[in-house]
């Protein structure tokens, strides 16, 4: 006798999709702070291009599976938040990026690669944490959120170090108006993996 997740199947094909859209996100910050580490070299978007274009592949892959599937492994409302909170981590990525390939000229003397690093090791740990959605092992998932907490909090306090740049008076009102856009860009992208994480650890306090 066959059970209905038999004949319906079982949603798994949601981890996948998920997992594919996480690891999309974490590319685009290892190319955000690959360019970075490089000011000097004329920067390549392409990257930042395939990676939200594999994200939004991911993205509507996940919506119309929610529409064809029967059966989904976690609450339907939980992979639709976790998909958007992924989606918005490359969006906001390349929006730094191509405003950086724009304005680089401007920011001589600024150097936004040790952010970026942070950004890449949140991404790096949503990854985890989206791949552990398959065990739903409690204590996993809280390590990683915590990990997640500490990188956001070490990245705050890095973001504050850069506004010191901005009232330090060696820089104009364009350049101050423009430092202050990249930094909230990028506390942005920062505060997006920590969102997407905070879905995800919560998925696995309801299920675990």
């Amino acid at each position: 006798m066959f059970s209905l997740q038999t004949i319906f199947g079982q949603g798994k094909q949601f981890y996948s999709l998920l997992n594919d859209a996480a690891v999309a996100a974490h590319d685009s910050t290892v190319a955000l702070h690959d360019m970075l580490k490089s000011p000097e070299r004329t920067p390549a978007l392409e990257a930042f291009k395939l990676a939200r274009q594999r994200e939004r592949v991911a993205s509507d892959k996940i919506s119309q599976a929610l529409v064809d599937s029967f059966i989904t492994p976690i609450e339907r409302e939980d992979i639709e938040s976790l998909a958007s909170a992924l989606y918005k981590i490359p969006k906001q990525v390349e929006r730094f990026a191509d405003r950086y390939a724009l304005a680089r000229h401007r920011l001589d003397g600024i150097d936004f690669a040790p952010r970026a690093a942070m950004l890449e090791q949140a991404a790096q740990v949503v990854v985890k944490m989206v791949a552990e959605l398959t065990q739903l092992r409690l204590e996993p998932m809280k390590q990683l959120n915590d990990r997640l907490r500490v990188i956001e909090a070490e990245a705050d306090r890095l973001i504050l170090e850069l506004h010191r740049d901005i009232y330090s008076g060696r820089l104009d009102a364009a350049e101050m108006f423009l430092l202050k856009e990249f930094f909230e860009i990028l506390e942005k992208a920062i505060d997006r993996c920590r969102e997407a994480g905070v879905v995800a650890y919560s998925i696995a306090l309801k299920n675990s």
